[in-house]
């Protein structure tokens, strides 16, 4: 959200200030200011117990809340890599970097927050190659063209490729 979109928002919530101060029912309000009357309930409880400043917007919920160090602490650990701690195998997933999130700075991330936290520092998912470390691609290639051809039924070793 934009400066702009922010402070005209803030404005809707003073215009329903002033308009609780004078009197007005939660539905004119609404009405008026082209907003629900769920939300003017709302900002009414607010104002009733603790005035114009209880109204007034506490800014958006989406901010990240970890700071440049701890970010930097983050980017850190995870390069360590999910064996140092304490994960069977070296598989960074979302649901590792939250647990570790959790465990190091004591803040509860969605597994969509940390995705959005990891994009916003330049992070991204990774397709793991699927294949055995102990595989050795020579003695592949050298079955492919020896030995897969002599089992071949049709007559034409390349029927199967």
């Amino acid at each position: 959200m934009t400066d702009a979109e922010r402070a005209a928002r803030e404005r809707v919530r003073l215009g329903a200030v002033a308009r609780f101060e004078a009197g007005d029912r939660n539905k004119v309000i609404a009405n008026a200011l082209r907003v629900s009357e769920r939300s003017v309930e709302r900002w009414r409880r607010q104002w009733c117990e603790g005035g114009a400043a209880a109204v007034a917007s506490k800014g958006s919920p989406g901010r990240p809340r970890l700071s440049g160090a701890q970010v930097a602490r983050l980017e850190r650990e995870l390069e360590r890599g999910p064996l140092a701690h304490g994960w069977a195998d070296q598989r960074w997933t979302l649901a590792r970097v939250r647990k570790l999130i959790g465990r190091l700075f004591r803040i509860s991330y969605t597994v969509e927050g940390t995705w959005r936290l990891l994009k916003r520092h330049g992070w991204s998912w990774q397709q793991p190659a699927r294949r055995a470390i102990e595989r050795d691609d020579d003695a592949v290639e050298l079955w492919k063209k020896e030995v897969w051809p002599l089992g071949c039924t049709r007559g034409d070793e390349h029927a199967f490729r």
